[in-house]
């Protein structure tokens, strides 16, 4: 089996687009397609379900997809380990993390990271910070950067970075009558006021926890993906919601918001790095989880 069409394969798997795929490796579409069939008749079954629009993962190439990422990072291992005669580690380290991360955590470290390694390549790619763990987890990416949740996966490392307080903000300028600029008195205030939140993950688990212990029944205007868009709705008068100061400290918004003074606080967000346990071995991970 060629390593190279078992990276194609990982790029298809994880783009499901031949176009986009093909980008990724340098060849042109007709020799990925070319390339994949050539593993499937290797393999004896059908990796992906194509027709005209779409490009899914049959059930056996979901179980190939396992083999592949962990065939791929001890490939990339073991050749390491037996071609680099030098001091200088050289190689490939992908990254995920939110647009908000690469504003602030991640451009000092990728710049500190490039003067100490130059010959590591960095891979990034931006989402929604909820999926950081998960894309660790599947072994899409080696590190991710994100907010820890109350317990982590099994054999899944966390490195700390930074505490970020989590904060109810509000439009600077009352624009309807129901979405007020002061922080509301009673929890029949509260339960009146149309609410922007994440739609899962760490942020919207802390604040349904804080209207339960209120007993306030929130009034849940809009779940949004990503902390960016609340702070874009509240801004507009949509709502009040909650975002990590980080992210209002680099939002081009911050002068439409108002932060509520709100009592209790929120639980702060603890900020840090994200990787499997059994891929620190591999040094590329390891020098940037060192860096820290």
């Amino acid at each position: 089996m060629n390593i190279k069409i078992l990276k194609q394969f990982l790029a298809l798997a994880e783009t499901l687009h031949f176009g986009r795929a093909s980008d990724e490796c340098h060849i042109s579409i007709s020799a990925l397609s070319r390339n994949i069939r050539q593993l499937e008749d290797e393999l004896g079954v059908a990796l992906f379900n194509r027709d005209n629009r779409t490009v899914v993962l049959t059930r056996e190439g979901q179980k190939f997809l396992n083999y592949a990422r962990d065939t791929s990072s001890q490939w990339n291992l073991i050749r390491h380990e037996l071609t680099d005669n030098s001091d200088q580690l050289s190689g490939e380290v992908s990254l995920y993390g939110s647009v908000t991360a690469s504003y602030s955590f991640l451009y000092e470290l990728l710049r500190r990271f490039r003067v100490a390694y130059p010959a590591i390549e960095i891979k990034l790619r931006t989402g929604d910070p909820e999926h950081a763990i998960v894309h660790v987890l599947d072994g899409k990416e080696d590190i991710s950067i994100a907010a820890r949740p109350a317990s982590l996966p099994r054999g899944l490392a966390f490195k700390p970075i930074a505490i970020s307080p989590l904060l109810f903000i509000a439009p600077l300028e009352q624009q309807v009558p129901n979405v007020p600029i002061e922080t509301p008195a009673t929890p029949q205030a509260w339960e009146s006021i149309p609410l922007i939140l994440s739609e899962s993950g760490v942020s919207r688990t802390r604040v349904d926890e804080w209207f339960r212990q209120q007993d306030i029944a929130p009034r849940i205007y809009a779940q949004v993906t990503g902390n960016e868009a609340i702070v874009s709705m509240v801004s507009l008068g949509f709502g009040i919601g909650v975002v990590p100061k980080i992210v209002l400290d680099n939002s081009p918004l911050r002068e439409r918001i108002r932060v509520l003074d709100v009592t209790p606080e929120l639980e702060p967000y603890d900020i840090g790095l994200f990787a499997l346990k059994k891929n620190l071995k591999n040094p590329l991970v390891e020098a940037f989880w060192s860096l820290m």
